[in-house]
């Protein structure tokens, strides 16, 4: 329900603000790209076949170090989690399971990138089975980065204390200012720690407080992550040709700085920027030795990590549930989607290196007396699409998308094909059918389906699919850098020419990410789904309903949900990436909580948040045992009909108005619905020039809009000077004479200031008259926010903004206005998703509120 001043236009995002988002990721790109030119110009010296050799030559005893030192630095990272726990939720967690969470969860994130969606999500499903919430989740994963950068800042203290001519940049300085500089950053540390003993200490940030370990617990996390990073960083080392590091201190300062650098590029795992620092920095870029040295230490820090993650995992799970073994793959599911998505995601990659590197000759060999030309040549091109889109699908299989599975099932199976078409890369296909074989023993957990299908992309994926094709581009350059280009390689076909399949394949899969950045730009913004055809049920359950703002229903913008029985209804519409109940399903009680819940498995069906827009306080226990959060959007007027008169001075300002419209010659009068029709061309115009008077537009979803056939359902309350209509309201009358209500209120400009206190008054006391027991005045918007310390962000933020908003909208005009008429005072609220989905959740809302809807003629 609505009045003038609760339809004015809405802001909408700015075409500026999805710029801001992706600058981070195009900055991201360029550093990866950056780092590529870096690293083509440090290897320019070394060629494919030396590295090749070089990996086949690593003693057995480096690798074998690289695996204890890898375990060191997974095990230090585990413990991260741990004192996390601890400080945010002590005693709630098992430190066995904080270990396992954080393990598995740096495992994900550090092979692929991405943390919040792999490495996070991954948290998030094995926390909230610890029966923890979003908000305590996110400050666990807060407080377990305080351990890498302060583990940093001592690393690099230590350092420049040490070997201050050795630091790379730091050399150029005198000796007395980086040791300066080293005991800084040692004492600053050393201060943090002796300031966190004192008292507990809480970290305040827009509203949320998050408690700071002890400085028994972050002395702890600081050793941890010193172990971390200089296990990691021994790792790498003991991989390194011998005599080619002069000193450990400096080599861990570098592969700091390179993870840092690897970090900012938004690429998974790194990819690029940190290979270009530690080679840059160590000056070994002519050296294969070194170069093999990463590569071996990618597959064992990178790459074996994340298998042991999803075995260990699951195997945890399968033991955790041994007494339920019916039910074990159910309990595994929650970390099926992130870690499938990992998986595919990896399986791409090593489509794309494959098809980026030379086929083993003596498998080419076996190959031309087996397949014809034309096949491999199209086995090695198919192999490359297969890989780049596999990269696209994986962010649909994190979101459990039923599409995304079955194309990615399809996928992984022809890649298999065609590894063993284009090579006979068995090792590649075996890989790829085991992959597809462990999505579908968990193709239950694929169970949402929506419309846009299986590409679920997002700006962050994207850049990461570039920077992992930019790091494809360069392999293959680097592989046939021996191979004089001409414009005659891309036409020569040949069972022994690698190079220009390589240059073929490398065209399609740029083509496919430019198509995909092109496809995100156009349908990336929000977007509402169609209204469906009113259901004959809905009518007779809306007047029925002992709630006026059902009548909403009939808009025509609506889609619908019907209970089994259908004797209630819910109404809603898609917006961006919410699907919008608008208030609580209408209809039989006993129908109304159990499609509450199917309309929530739908959105969660469809990877959509779902949203109840207007709801009261009494269901609110419901929704929350739904896992959702609710904000509180103000509160609705109404006025108690049993008590309402126009007596007393608090009424002078109503007695006043009538008066005045008296004066003027201004008469009151309900057209019944039947004479309606014979207004329209009147009630339009005087809409037309109210909208022009506003510089606004017809609003929808929860106000009402001039539409015809829409306004031919009510009786009409008009006020007419000397015979001529001047304002109309049409009315909302309840089932059971509950309450009544008005939904468009619309005067000409040039109408009497009086002319909105009158027409209230006039339908107050006629509703009086009828023996309603309410009047609904509708909502006052922010208002009854509390702003108090510890009041949630968005309480504190809506009080801010009713108090100090009114160059924006009159907030407390509009209170002010409907507080004349005594009315009772109850809040209403937005429930949805709780964390970054509810910021999200509001600017669909407000899109599907703020939209220009087409008035439709009858």
């Amino acid at each position: 329900m609505a009045d003038s001043a609760s339809q004015e236009a809405a802001g909408r995002p700015r075409p500026a603000s999805r710029i801001k988002r992706i600058l981070p990721l195009v900055f991201g790109l360029a550093l990866t790209v950056i780092a590529f030119v870096a690293l083509d110009i440090v290897v320019t010296h070394v060629s494919y076949d030396e590295v090749r050799d070089a990996v086949a030559a690593m003693p057995p005893g480096a690798i074998l170090a690289c695996l204890l030192f890898t375990a060191l630095s997974f095990l230090a990272m585990s413990t991260y989690d741990v004192i996390a726990t601890r400080t945010v939720v002590p005693g709630k967690v098992k430190p066995s399971t904080a270990a396992l969470v954080g393990a598995a969860g740096y495992a994900v994130s550090n092979a692929l990138g991405f943390p919040l969606l792999t490495g996070g999500a991954l948290r998030y499903r094995l926390y909230r089975a610890a029966d923890l919430d979003p908000a305590s989740i996110g400050k666990i994963v807060g407080t377990s980065f305080f351990a890498l950068w302060f583990a940093f800042a001592v690393l690099v203290g230590l350092t420049l204390i040490a070997d201050p001519r050795a630091v790379p940049f730091f050399d150029r300085i005198d000796p007395a200012i980086d040791i300066a500089i080293g005991i800084v950053l040692i004492a600053a540390v050393g201060g943090l720690l002796v300031w966190l003993g004192r008292a507990p200490r809480r970290l305040a940030f827009r509203g949320s407080v998050m408690p700071l370990p002890s400085s028994r617990h972050a002395l702890a996390q600081i050793v941890a992550g010193i172990v971390d990073l200089t296990a990691a960083a021994a790792a790498l080392y003991v991989l390194m040709p011998q005599g080619s590091v002069s000193s450990f201190f400096i080599f861990a300062l570098i592969f700091t700085l390179a993870t840092v650098a690897g970090m900012a590029s938004h690429a998974p795992a790194g990819l690029g920027a940190f290979e270009a620092t530690i080679l840059a920095g160590l000056g070994l870029g002519a050296d294969p030795n070194a170069i093999a040295a990463l590569i071996v230490y990618r597959l064992i820090y990178t790459a074996l990590p994340l298998v042991v993650a999803v075995v260990v995992l699951a195997g945890a799970e399968l033991v955790r549930q041994r007494s339920k073994v019916a039910d074990a793959a159910r309990a595994v599911q929650p970390m099926i989607p992130p870690l499938s998505a990992a998986i595919t995601f990896a399986g791409g990659v090593v489509l794309l290196i494959s098809g980026s590197t030379p086929t083993i000759d003596t498998r080419l060999a076996v190959l031309r007396d087996i397949l014809p030309l034309p096949f491999v040549e199209v086995s090695h091109l198919l192999s490359s699409l297969v890989g780049v889109v596999l990269l696209v699908i994986a962010r649909g299989l994190a979101l459990r998308l039923h599409r995304a599975f079955v194309l990615a099932l399809c996928l992984l199976l022809s890649g298999a094909v065609f590894a063993l078409a284009k090579g006979l890369d068995w090792e590649e296909a075996l890989t790829l059918a085991f992959v597809a074989l462990a999505l579908t023993i968990f193709r239950h957990a694929f169970y949402r389906r929506t419309q846009e299908g299986p590409f679920a992309l997002s700006w962050r994926w994207l850049a990461g699919i570039a920077a992992v094709v930019v790091a494809f581009v360069w392999l293959g350059f680097f592989s046939y850098s021996d191979v004089a280009y001409s414009n005659a390689l891309w036409w020569e076909f040949a069972v022994e020419d690698d190079a220009p399949r390589f240059l073929r394949a490398g065209v399609l899969v740029v083509a496919v990410v430019v198509v995909a950045a092109v496809y995100l730009w156009v349908n990336g913004r929000p977007r509402a789904a169609p209204a469906s055809e009113i259901p004959p049920e809905v009518l007779p359950l809306v007047e029925a309903s002992s709630e006026t703002a059902a009548w909403l229903a009939l808009l025509g913008d609506k889609a619908f949900m019907l209970s089994p029985e259908r004797d209630a209804f819910l109404m809603y519409a898609r917006s961006g990436g919410s699907l919008v109940a608008l208030g609580e399903p209408v209809g039989a009680p006993a129908a109304a909580e159990e499609l509450a819940w199917a309309f929530r498995a739908s959105a969660d069906r469809q990877a959509l948040r779902p949203v109840f827009y207007e709801v009261g306080a009494a269901r609110l226990p419901l929704f929350l045992d739904m896992g959702l959060t609710a904000l509180k959007l103000g509160e609705v007027a109404r006025v108690d009909l049993a008590t309402f008169d126009l007596k007393g001075s608090k009424r002078q300002s109503l007695r006043s108005a009538v008066n005045r419209a008296e004066r003027e010659g201004m008469t009151f009068r309900i057209v019944p619905r039947d004479g309606v029709p014979k207004l329209m061309p009147t009630l339009r115009r005087i809409s037309d020039a109210w909208l022009e008077s506003k510089s606004g537009s017809e609003k929808g979803f929860s106000l009402g809009y001039f539409d015809e056939r829409y306004l031919s359902y009510f009786d009409v309350a008009v006020l007419e000077e000397h015979g001529e209509i001047v304002a109309f309201a049409n009315l909302w009358r309840s089932g059971g004479k509950n309450e009544m209500s008005i939904d468009l209120m619309r005067h000409l400009p040039s109408a009497s200031h009086a002319v909105m206190e009158t027409l209230f008054v006039k339908l107050i006391l006629n509703a009086r008259e009828e023996g309603y027991r309410w009047f609904n005045l509708g909502a006052a918007p922010l208002s009854g926010l509390t702003d108090r310390p510890g009041a949630s962000r968005w309480n504190r933020f809506g009080s801010l903004l009713y108090r100090r908003g009114g160059d924006f909208y009159r907030f407390d005009g509009l209170r002010g206005f409907k507080q004349k008429f005594g009315p009772v005072w109850t809040p209403h609220y937005l429930v949805c998703p709780p964390g970054l989905d509810a910021a999200r959740a509001l600017v669909d809302v407000t899109t599907l509120v703020s939209r220009r809807v087409k008035a439709r003629a009858s």
